[in-house]
C-alpha cells in the first residue's frame, strides 16, 4: 500500500518511546511455538464485534451497510466504542484501539471479532495487544490489508488461527460472502481453486492464475498484505515463515516498491526459509511507465525462480471484489501448476 509519513515530530516520537517500552527485552522471545487453537465456528444468533484498530472512517453510512451485511448473516452485532471517533487518522489512541480489541476478545457474548476497515495503524496497536488474554479467550478475528499487522502476531504469540478476509466494511457480495460460511459456519476445508467462465470471450481472461515456479508444497499459512508484512521484519511481530506457506498481496504499489519489499523479505531469508509462495490481487500495481520499467511478473520471477520454491499468482485474496476467506495458521497445500490452495484441516473447531 502507498503509505505518505504524515506523523508530526511529538506524535512520532511518542509512539517510539511507548513501543520500545513495550517491547524490550521480547524480542528472544518473538518466534515461540505455539499449540495450533481454532477457534469456535459461527452460526446463526451470534454475537460479532466490530472494531477499528486501524484507518479513521468518516462515513457513518460504511459503519451502517457494514451491520446490515453482518445481520444479514444471521449474526448480531456490537460496535466497539471508538468505531467512529477521531485522534488524527485513527479512530482513537494506539492504547485505546488495542483495548477494544482486547476487550472483544474478553467480551464472554462475542464469538468473532471483525475489522471495520484497514488503512493504516493496526501495527501501532501491537505493543498494547494482550495475546495471553486472547490465548485464553480464542475467537475468530477477521480482516485483511492493514489487519495483517494483527492477524499473524496473534496466530504467532498465541497459536490461534486468524483470517484473512472481508472487512465489516467490504462489499460482501456474493462470492465473498458464500466464502465467509463455507470457512466460518460450515468449517470446509476448502480446495481453492480459481472459477474458469469465459463469458462473452474465446479464452478465460479474468482470475487467471500464472504458474512462476512449477511444483507442490505444503505449510502453515501465513502472510498477507505486502507493505504490512514487511513493516514488521525486524520486530518482534513478524511471523516465522520457515516451513510456512507464505500469501502475500497488495495495492496501489508502483512496481519498484513491490520489488523493494520482496528484496527485503529475500535479504530476510525468509523467501528461502518458506516452503511455497501464493500470490493474490495486487490492484493498481503498476510503473510510472518508464522505458526501461520491468513488469511485475518479471519482479516475481527474479525473485522466486532463484529459491525454487513453489509459486504462483492470481489466488483470489486481497484488494479484489471477489474474496476468498484465508486461514492463517492452517495446515494447507499448493499445486503451482494447477494455481490451487487446499486446506488440510478445518480452521473452526
Amino acid at each position: 500500500m502507498d503509505r505518505r509519513n504524515f506523523l508530526t515530530t511529538g506524535v512520532a516520537s511518542a509512539a517510539a518511546t511507548a513501543i520500545a517500552t513495550s517491547v524490550s527485552g521480547s524480542i528472544a522471545n518473538a518466534q515461540t511455538t505455539k499449540s495450533i487453537i481454532k477457534p469456535e465456528k459461527l452460526k446463526e444468533g451470534d454475537t460479532v464485534m466490530i472494531v477499528a484498530p486501524a484507518g479513521v472512517e468518516y462515513r457513518k453510512l460504511r459503519l451502517k451497510l457494514s451491520v446490515e451485511s453482518l445481520e444479514a448473516l444471521g449474526l448480531k452485532v456490537k460496535v466497539a466504542e471508538n468505531t467512529l471517533g477521531r485522534f488524527g487518522y485513527f479512530p482513537a489512541e494506539d492504547e485505546v484501539r488495542a483495548d477494544e480489541v482486547n476487550q472483544a476478545f474478553a467480551d464472554n457474548e462475542v464469538r468473532a471479532v471483525i475489522a471495520l476497515k484497514g488503512g493504516w495503524g493496526a501495527a501501532r496497536t501491537l505493543p498494547y495487544i494482550d495475546f495471553d488474554l486472547i490465548e485464553k479467550n480464542p475467537k475468530i478475528l477477521l480482516g485483511y490489508s492493514d489487519i495483517t499487522a494483527l492477524l499473524n502476531p496473534i496466530f504467532d504469540k498465541t497459536g490461534l488461527m486468524t483470517f484473512h478476509g472481508p472487512i465489516a466494511g467490504g462489499s460482501w457480495n456474493r462470492f465473498t460472502t458464500q466464502n465467509v460460511k463455507e470457512i466460518l459456519f460450515d468449517g470446509a476445508a476448502q480446495h481453492m481453486v480459481n472459477p474458469q467462465e469465459k463469458g462473452e470471450y474465446l479464452a478465460v481472461r479474468q482470475n487467471r492464475t500464472e504458474t512462476i515456479v512449477s511444483g507442490k508444497a505444503q505449510g502453515r499459512l501465513v502472510g498477507g498484505n505486502l507493505t504490512v508484512l514487511t513493516a514488521l521484519q525486524g520486530t518482534p511481530y513478524f511471523p516465522d515463515t520457515k516451513g510456512k506457506i507464505l500469501m502475500l498481496e497488495d495495492v496501489g504499489e508502483n512496481i519498484y516498491r513491490v520489488d523493494r519489499m520482496l528484496t527485503q523479505l529475500a535479504l530476510g531469508g525468509h523467501i528461502k526459509d518458506c516452503s511455497g509462495v501464493v500470490l493474490g490481487g495486487w490492484t493498481d500495481v503498476d510503473t510510472d511507465g518508464g522505458y526501461g520499467d520491468f513488469a511485475l511478473l518479471d519482479i516475481f520471477e527474479q525473485h522466486f525462480i532463484p529459491a525454487g520454491k513453489p509459486v504462483f499468482t492470481g489466488a483470489m485474496f486481497g484488494h479484489i471484489s471477489d474474496q476468498r476467506t484465508m486461514p492463517v495458521g492452517c495446515n494447507v497445500s499448493i499445486n503451482a501448476d494447477e494455481g490451487t490452495v487446499t486446506m488440510l484441516e478445518s480452521a473452526v473447531s
